[in-house]
């Protein structure tokens, strides 16, 4: 029976690219298991044992900002709670899982359709050696292979064989995320997806997904919820990060701040401003009544509660959050 495991490396000081067999120990025993499994990976960084409780996030490299602002908190939902997060490098929601992980610092690994060397997108070479210094880059092909097309489906092979389950945000019909998905089913692992807008063709895959029987999530938590009961055994338990109720009463007991009204009401006028549609503070300013002052501060505590995101052009729209809170190559 699986071990709960933290912080074993295995091949530490070892974080050159190097070749890693099959029958090493280094090798990702979830990959091991999983019908012809790659002979060989090329990684750059470290595997770690722990590695075995992972969760894919996968989607459109065209994706929306909704879909960019649910995958990077996925990532960091998860990583949070000591699950390495899995996925592409690709631009888009693959690139937001890897930042949301790295900003919870937590593991993430990085599987490339191209040599370890040679990482595609080019302007994620800086986010691959963030990856390289809390995870892992790796590939089945050999240093130098270039990004061709027909290597992301076997990509997304060792995508799917790495991870527990596979989280679709965002995809379109033909998405390659979709085959991701298809081959996590094929191999008993959970397939889950996040719902989007029902007129947004970004999301057409994710809500096929749903209809065939795909777990619906909107959370950290509902994905942690899907995995086996083994597994779920080993998720690190973590603070909720807006704050526990006792904190909230307390805040509310020192009165209303200077506007008249109480912090929570603060926010919650300015979460009546913010929504999907990007703004800019003086949208905020204006609609909400907040002083220019006041509503910097309040949405920069949004901002830390990881409930409003700004984007570029310094522009503000709200994250989606749950309960209370390829074709195209992925």
């Amino acid at each position: 029976m699986y071990e709960c495991m933290r912080s074993e490396t295995v091949g530490v000081g070892r974080t050159g690219l190097r070749r890693v067999a099959r029958h090493d120990d280094e090798y990702p025993a979830q990959l091991r298991e999983v019908p012809e499994a790659p002979e060989f990976l090329y990684v750059r960084g470290t595997l770690a044992r722990e590695d075995a409780l992972a969760v894919a996030v996968v989607g459109s490299r065209l994706a929306t900002e909704y879909g960019v602002g649910v995958a990077e908190d996925l990532g960091a939902a998860l990583a949070a709670r000591g699950i390495t997060v899995v996925s592409g490098l690709a631009r888009g929601i693959d690139s937001a899982a890897h930042r949301g992980a790295l900003r919870a610092g937590g593991r993430t690994i990085a599987v490339l359709g191209s040599g370890a060397d040679v990482i595609y997108p080019p302007e994620n070479r800086r986010l691959a050696a963030q990856i390289e210094g809390s995870g892992a880059v790796v590939s089945q092909f050999a240093p130098g292979t270039p990004p061709l097309a027909h290597h992301f489906p076997l990509r997304n092979r060792v995508i799917a064989g790495l991870a527990l389950g596979v989280v679709v945000v965002e995809a379109a019909e033909r998405s390659g995320a979709l085959i991701t998905a298809r081959l996590a089913a094929e191999f008993g692992r959970e397939v889950m997806a996040v719902p989007g807008r029902v007129t947004s063709a970004a999301s057409r895959g994710a809500h096929a997904l749903i209809r065939d029987g795909a777990a619906l999530v909107e959370s950290g938590e509902d994905i942690i919820a899907e995995l086996p009961a083994r597994w779920r055994e080993c998720v690190r338990t973590v603070a909720r990060r807006d704050g526990d109720p006792a904190r909230r009463r307390d805040a509310r007991a020192h009165g209303p701040d200077a506007e008249g009204r109480g912090e929570d009401d603060n926010e919650e006028v300015v979460l009546n401003v913010v929504g999907d549609e990007p703004v800019t503070i003086d949208d905020v300013i204006e609609k909400s009544g907040l002083a220019s002052g006041r509503a910097a501060a309040v949405l920069s505590a949004l901002e830390l509660e990881g409930r409003v995101r700004q984007i570029e052009g310094k522009r503000f729209v709200q994250v989606a959050r749950s309960g209370s809170a390829m074709g195209e190559q992925s």
